[in-house]
């Protein structure tokens, strides 16, 4: 592999690994939230933020941990740990080259496309074009790389 497309490889490798780090993060977060107030911590985050509660998505977030029990935030917290376990393993084995990690991370790259296309197709936004750019970017260097 050429010094070229193995520092592309690497940079999908980071990338990845920075996924699962941010995965990590929001699942520690739930993770204090496993206390029978989840109600007052989310308003002590609401408000640590300088947040509105009554706009939008503050008021959707409050709202939400007013409706969770410790069960559910349990198992979202499992599944966000899970995820983000693979996509450390997905990131070892880009950065050791490895054929299977390629295919993982292709097949999970193609899985995004048509959601984010069909959410694309409901409201354009900038946010949304850039997944979109990002995770075709992904495909190319992936595709690029494979072995024949």
């Amino acid at each position: 592999m050429t010094n070229s497309k193995l520092t592309q490889l690497r940079a999908v490798a980071v990338f990845e690994a920075f996924k699962g780090i941010l995965v990590l993060v929001a699942a520690g977060g739930l993770f204090k939230l496993l206390h029978p107030d989840a109600q007052r911590a989310a308003e002590e985050l609401v408000r640590h933020f300088h947040l509105n509660p009554a706009s939008r998505y503050p008021r959707i977030f409050l709202q939400a941990a007013s409706h969770l029990s410790n069960v559910r935030l349990l198992v979202i917290s499992l599944g966000a740990v899970a995820y983000a376990a693979v996509r450390f393993t997905e990131a070892y084995g880009l950065w050791r080259e490895r054929n299977w990690a390629r295919v993982l991370a292709i097949v999970g790259a193609v899985l995004y496309v048509p959601l984010e296309l069909l959410e694309l197709a409901k409201r354009i936004s900038g946010a949304g074009l850039a997944v979109l750019l990002v995770n075709l970017l992904i495909l190319v260097v992936l595709w690029r790389g494979r072995v024949t």
